[in-house]
């Protein structure tokens, strides 16, 4: 037997990648010395504290993701290098394993796709589920056309022997899969329809489960890999694969949504699952039964059950895993409307399950390792990066206006520590996506539309905050519409009120010219922001019109 040649980890990426945290922590340590040691006026504190803490969460999820890079550089690409060529591990037994997909309404061509690619998946022992959520018994619906549509569903599921459940309706996607897996169990409760159209004996109960959003499409191989994942560690609870979108060059919203999608899967996913801190994004990931079965399923009181679930295989001592392997493709949103209903709900869940993860920590803080607290800290805190960004447009504003907070004065203090960190940062951060193929301007097109969702991000952190849960909403599909400007009146008033700073600070260098180098310093961060503010209206003009008309759901 030959063994695999030994393979030299990296050293020059590493040692960028500690300068690089060096200089996010001696700037962040300058930044709260400089605040703490500064006689400021009551209005100066104010503003300087607020801006300090929005600088304090970038640089501590900058460290975050800085250190995620640095385990998968030490860590995950030797041992992608090692196992270089190798195949897969032949699987010695096919247990059973049930494809689910849970659809909520979705266009009959989108769930025929996903159904084809259920039905041309190569694993021996699988058994098909669509999970039908759709609400026949709402008024105000046309009960003729309603029923078509089940009929059609009906007819597609037996003309591709896929199996039908549906039930009485409770707790959206989450109820929906709960339900299913007590009907799995041999648990039958009222409201429970089956319809057996896969027409193939289940002998045993299914071991593992793979659940699908009705919009995504496994390549045929998708289960071989992830059962042999699963197969020799008793005690995984899921893995995770990326999601791919295939209308990315549909228009900017799905190509920007889908490159915001690539940065999270590469190094953040990555590093994530070596320190065995992945959680589930709710689509495309296998779990194993076992473990559903152990937490309850699926944690129905967060509208992000998905993250919600996996704080609780951890819990209770089960492990996660990333596979960065492309396993199946599906369908971003196509337009501004599309984009911020889905990141609504994923801010609103998060925000509201990061009170959960404080709860449980200082409850027992030993019930995760320190690591794993640290990466749910980070992914539950994500979504206040709105406020962060609004933050930040504001403070050069109240400075060229109104002279606070004072310290803009001095910024050749800053610079000293400034000018390294955010040099390092941005040069890694384009540095570490270009080893994966991704090009500059892409990275900062997905970062645009970061910026702009800003309202919507400050809106949805604030709710989950507070404790509002709200409701699971679909993200729609095969549309592709502009908004009212009206709908932008965030984003629009701020890229005014910056241009009027710009002109206001390029005012003061021609006639004050004291203090030139902060009025310079920030006059350069109101163009800056304005520019960013305005690409609003670039993601608002679609490019191409959708060929497919989702289900009316009034």
């Amino acid at each position: 037997m030959t063994t695999a040649p030994a393979v030299r980890k990296p050293v020059l990426l590493p040692l960028a990648l500690i300068c690089t945290l060096v200089a996010v922590f001696v700037y962040l340590i300058t930044r709260t010395w400089l605040f703490f040691s500064a006689d400021y006026s009551w209005a100066d504190k104010l503003v300087a504290g607020v801006l300090l803490a929005a600088e304090s969460f970038i640089l501590i999820h900058s460290l975050g993701y800085f250190i995620n890079i640095l385990h998968v550089v030490r860590k995950v690409e030797p041992a992608k290098l090692q196992a270089a060529g190798q195949t897969l591990p032949v699987l010695e037994s096919y247990p059973p394993v049930a494809i689910i997909v849970s659809s909520y309404k979705e266009p009959l061509a989108v769930i025929e796709d996903t159904l084809t690619c259920f039905y041309n998946l190569t694993y021996p022992n699988k058994f098909l589920y669509f999970l039908d959520d759709t609400r026949y018994d709402l008024p105000k619906q046309d009960p003729v056309r309603m029923a078509a549509y089940r009929a059609d569903v009906d007819a597609l599921c037996r003309r591709m022997s896929v199996n039908v459940f549906r039930r009485k309706w409770h707790g959206a996607k989450a109820g929906m899969i709960n339900d299913w897996l007590e009907f799995a169990d041999g648990r039958h409760h009222e409201g429970f329809q089956f319809r057996p159209y896969q027409n193939k004996l289940r002998p045993e109960k299914e071991k593992y489960v793979v659940v699908f959003d009705a919009d995504m499409n496994a390549f045929p191989d998708f289960v071989e890999a992830l059962v042999a994942q699963m197969e020799p560690r008793p005690k995984l609870a899921f893995v995770q694969t990326p999601q791919y979108y295939t209308n990315f060059d549909v228009n900017r919203v799905a190509r920007a949504a889908g490159l915001q999608q690539a940065v999270f899967y590469e190094y953040i996913c990555e590093g994530k699952s070596s320190q065995d801190a992945m959680f589930c994004c709710g689509t495309n990931v296998m779990f194993r039964r076992e473990a559903l079965m152990a937490v309850g399923g699926f944690d129905h009181t967060s509208i992000t059950e998905d993250f919600a679930t996996s704080l609780k295989f951890h819990l209770q001592g089960w492990s996660s895993s990333f596979l960065n392997r492309p396993c199946a493709f599906g369908l971003g949103p196509e337009d501004l409307a599309g984009y911020f209903k889905q990141q609504f709900r994923w801010a609103l869940g998060t925000v509201g399950l990061f009170r959960t993860i404080v709860g449980h920590f200082f409850r027992n803080p030993r019930a995760l390792p320190a690591v794993k607290w640290w990466e749910y800290f980070l992914s539950g805190t994500h979504y206040f990066v709105g406020w962060t960004f609004f933050i930040l447009v504001l403070c050069p504003l109240l400075y060229l206006f109104f002279g606070i907070p004072s310290f803009f004065a001095r910024p050749e203090i800053f610079m000293l520590v400034f000018a390294p960190y955010i040099l390092l940062s941005l040069l890694m951060f384009i540095y570490s996506l270009g080893r994966r193929s991704y090009r500059p301007g892409e990275i900062f097109t997905a970062l645009l539309l970061n910026n702009i969702s800003f309202p919507v991000y400050m809106k949805a952190s604030f709710l989950g905050l507070i404790g509002v849960r709200g409701t699971f909403g679909i993200t729609p599909k095969g549309q592709s519409a502009s908004m009212p400007l009206r709908t932008f009146w965030p984003q629009l008033t701020l890229a005014v009120v910056s241009f009027a700073g710009l002109v206001w600070g390029l005012n003061q260098l021609y006639y004050v010219r004291e203090p030139v180098a902060a009025i310079a310093v920030n006059s350069f961060w109101c163009a800056y922001h304005m520019l960013i503010l305005a690409t609003t209206l670039y993601f608002n003009w679609p490019e191409v019109e959708a060929e497919t008309a989702p289900l009316d759901t009034a």
